[in-house]
């Protein structure tokens, strides 16, 4: 995500320049670097256009909205605006587009647009003066304005530092190797090189390699330390540390009345590709592509209108034909995982996804005393009311039904209410008595659960440093580590937005980019 942040940085610079000048000035006086993407061409391909110059000019492309032949026109009626970008000559239009197509990748693709497509909203939005700026509808819907992340100026840099610094000394010390106390390296200084690994996106070795480089040879550990290291970290222990230091997290924003209690939670199941030998592999998995391998670990998350915070991490074991494992209980996976979180705040509901309809997991969730609500599948029963309910012309129906297990037993309702996608009956099962009047309000609540997926898109592509090993220590240790970084995020935002009036939402402060890197150099002070 460090290319988003200079993006973003871009784009903040010429943001700033628009309050003062007109967009051609405005790129005139920028001195912004851009080193975070790669020219796409080799150092031998005869390319003479600045590559610096091509970004430069797809930004301000974005930005006005015009083509590459009305680009090229102004250029030629204007060259001085080809100088001011960097060019010693005006680029016909087809050098545009063989640089679009054959010289940027995706990133420097999405540099360009993220960079452009801010300084749109906010020209339109902070209702700045420049005619040339295309309109804000060109480039956004409504939906994607809810997720953006947003650049508020209530807070300084500094303020934003003080606060990631606040979350992160709240997050290590309960993690411990149980090393001696006279090794050569301390296990901050691991946390460090983790913290930056997960910043800059590489694996353990070249990440080491950068980290010496910037910290001095005998400051850091060597890669292969690194990882001696991290396996020393039972995996056990590793979650106990997580829960202690959620519990820890939790208690700075104890007093915020902003945040709402009792929590909705979801649960999910999410993999981490792995390649390579399954002998003697018991923690690695099968997916849904049966040529695939994974190693799986589940969550329990806060979500809703709330702090999203991970509250529970739990390894999933599951039966498979290279091991010796029993067959997957899912339901003592939810059992875990609720009883965790439960240690750090109450839970009123719990949502699932259809992995979990299992009459088990449902008996779990009530005999932990919390409401649930899960989509169910369709077996001959369900069928039988889907096909009443055509017959009758209904749209919504409530069934009772009931759970019995060794575990236990209680009262439950199925409900069947339009599907969100438009198309067909969706069904759910809950332990709450809902009427059929309030059956359709009530089940909009699981749209909720999309924030995970968002948060594991977050955790794996914002947060997981790159490792190839197929030891599972490291890869639980890596992932662990992962989200103690995306809890820090959320709750450096939450603890940033509590000053201020007004409602909590969802779309953070700051990137997840930003918060990585702020929290690097909080642990890795420059020199």
């Amino acid at each position: 995500m460090r290319y988003l942040c200079e993006a973003y940085q871009l784009g903040i610079t010429i943001r700033n320049e628009l309050k003062k000048v007109n967009l051609v000035t405005a790129f005139e006086n920028l001195d912004h670097s851009i080193d975070t993407i790669e020219d796409g061409y080799p150092a031998w391909h005869p390319a003479p256009l600045s590559f610096r110059a091509i970004i430069l000019s797809f930004v301000f492309m974005e930005v006005t909205g015009g083509s590459y032949a009305d680009f090229t026109r102004r250029l030629t009626r204007q060259p001085e605006a080809a100088t001011i970008l960097g060019f010693s000559r005006v680029p016909d239009e087809s050098a545009f587009s063989r640089a679009w197509k054959n010289r940027f990748d995706d990133t420097a693709h999405e540099y360009a647009r993220a960079a452009a497509h801010f300084v749109v909203k906010e020209v339109h939005d902070r209702d700045i003066s420049a005619p040339e700026v295309r309109p804000k509808a060109e480039i956004v819907d409504d939906t994607q304005e809810d997720t953006d992340p947003v650049e508020d100026e209530s807070f300084s840099q500094d303020e934003i530092i003080q606060t990631t610094r606040l979350a992160r000394d709240h997050a290590y010390g309960h993690f411990d190797s149980g090393r001696a106390s006279n090794a050569s390296y301390e296990d901050t200084q691991f946390f460090e090189l983790q913290t930056f690994m997960g910043m800059v996106r590489c694996g353990t070795a070249q990440g080491a390699t950068r980290f010496q480089y910037r910290r001095g040879e005998e400051y850091g550990p060597h890669g292969d330390t690194h990882l001696r290291t991290v396996k020393q970290f039972e995996p056990d222990e590793l979650i106990n540390s997580f829960n202690e230091t959620t519990d820890r997290l939790l208690s700075v924003i104890a007093s915020e009345a902003s945040f709402r209690r009792p929590v909705t939670a979801a649960i999910d199941i999410t993999a981490i590709p792995y390649y390579g030998d399954t002998e003697e592999m018991p923690m690695v998995s099968g997916t849904k592509d049966r040529d695939s391998r994974a190693f799986k670990f589940a969550t329990l998350s806060i979500i809703g209108q709330n702090i999203p915070l991970v509250l529970a991490v739990e390894p999933v074991r599951e039966s498979s034909e290279w091991d010796e494992n029993p067959s997957n209980q899912i339901h003592r996976t939810v059992r875990q995982l609720v009883r965790r979180a439960k240690e750090h705040v109450p839970i009123e509901t719990v949502l699932c996804d259809r992995e979990f309809d299992s009459i088990q997991v449902f008996q779990t969730l009530s005999n932990l005393d919390v409401n649930y609500l899960i989509p169910k599948r369709v077996s001959s029963s369900e069928q039988d009311v889907l096909e009443q309910m055509e017959e009758d012309d209904q749209e919504v129906a409530v069934e009772s039904a009931s759970v019995h297990v060794e575990s236990g037993s209680h009262p439950m309702r199925l409900l069947y209410v339009p599907s969100t996608s438009g198309e067909g009956t969706a069904v759910f099962a809950t332990n709450l008595r809902v009427a059929p009047e309030e059956a359709e309000t009530f089940c909009q609540r699981y749209s909720r659960r999309w924030q995970i997926e968002s948060e594991y898109k977050s955790i794996k592509g914002d947060f997981l440093a790159k490792t190839s090993s197929k030891d599972y220590r490291v890869r639980l240790f890596y992932f662990v580590f992962a989200v103690l970084l995306y809890n820090i995020w959320r709750l450096t935002d939450f603890l940033l937005k509590a000053d201020i009036d007004g409602e909590m939402h969802y779309a953070p402060v700051i990137t997840a980019g930003e918060c990585v890197e702020l929290v690097a150099s909080a642990l890795i002070p420059h020199d």
